[in-house]
């Protein structure tokens, strides 16, 4: 039986790049037998967030999206990560078998530092936590992006660095990165990847005027809409392609190649977007509103989850200290 785990770092307003990139695959894995735990990562937003208070916030609003989009914790477990803090023994139990060098060619560091971000040894350290986060709870499938592959085949490593000095102690984790035909590319408002770090996002749950307003940022050219044009040059049909069929894009992509009379302008292509993100989100944003006036049923599910998760951590914590010579 495969137990599958993931986790998403409380980061602010989750936005559809979010959406689509994970937590659409985090809610769809459900489905599929095995056990199913997924974390918020509150432990890892320490090495960016300062702010006490909106961290907490902003963890809430991780749940509450997750749960607004279909997440079943009668299915599933959802929990913060801090809630569970044999990770952090296991993290340092790790850290005593792996070498530096494996960290200094960690992808994700050296992008941070080249981009501006004052180093931290949290930062520095993070994929050892990472790696205790998945082997906490004997995971044997790892659902990520392209992006977190490396921190996946480095907690690979550690794992074996622990077994090769203590015996087989933790379970090695097997990646699993979406199928290509089932990926879709989301693009922020400037048409690069969408991002908190480069202000380009959408939010989820966006509706009515702010919707508009947001998506009216879409960057396009100055061509007018009879001027024929080469779709595949129109990344505003990425973002169309996330909300509506195959059928309807193609068809808008035929009128704009053509051109001429009645060809669609660049605001009726925006509005296309934004009425089919309003009715692909419709039941999750009311959803959504029931659970913030209930801040009690959220914070159940998250504490029956972390009961869940820190009985398999515990057993696994114990299982490495006795083996490494621990008490």
């Amino acid at each position: 039986m495969e137990t599958y785990l993931s986790g998403i770092q409380p980061s602010g307003l989750l936005h559809i790049g979010n959406y689509f990139g994970a937590i659409r695959q985090h809610i769809q894995l459900q489905q599929e037998d095995g056990e199913h735990f997924y974390f918020i990562a509150d432990y890892h937003a320490l090495t960016s967030n300062r702010e006490p208070e909106k961290l907490r916030e902003f963890v809430f609003e991780t749940a509450v999206t997750y749960l607004a989009l279909g997440f079943e914790p009668e299915k599933a477990c959802l929990f913060r990560q801090s809630d569970v803090p044999e990770v952090t023994e296991i993290a340092w139990l790790l850290a005593s078998v792996t070498g530096m060098g494996l960290l200094e060619r960690a992808h994700s560091f050296k992008d941070k530092v080249a981009q501006g971000v004052k180093p931290n040894v949290g930062l520095f350290t993070y994929p050892i936590l990472m790696a205790a986060d998945i082997l906490a709870y004997d995971s044997t499938c790892v659902p990520v992006g392209k992006d977190q592959i490396q921190h996946v085949e480095m907690t690979q490593d550690m794992a074996g660095y622990f077994n090769q000095a203590y015996g087989e102690v933790f379970v090695r984790p097997e990646i699993r990165t979406p199928k290509a035909e089932k990926m879709q590319k989301v693009p922020g408002l400037d048409g690069q990847k969408m991002s908190k770090s480069y202000g380009n996002t959408i939010w989820i749950f966006e509706e009515g005027k702010a919707l508009k307003k947001v998506i009216n940022r879409v960057v396009t050219d100055s061509r007018p809409p009879e001027e024929p044009k080469d779709p595949e040059e129109l990344f505003l049909f990425d973002l169309m392609a996330l909300f509506c069929d195959e059928a309807e894009v193609n068809d808008w992509k035929d009128k704009v190649r053509a051109g001429g009379e009645g060809a669609p302008g660049y605001g009726h292509l925006k509005g296309v977007i934004r009425h089919g993100m309003e009715e692909y989100f419709a039941s999750a944003r009311e959803r959504r509103k029931e659970l913030m006036a209930d801040r009690g049923e959220v914070e159940r599910v998250l504490a029956a989850g972390a009961e869940k998760a820190r009985a398999r951590a515990t057993e696994v914590r114990d299982r490495a200290a006795k083996a490494s010579g621990l008490s």
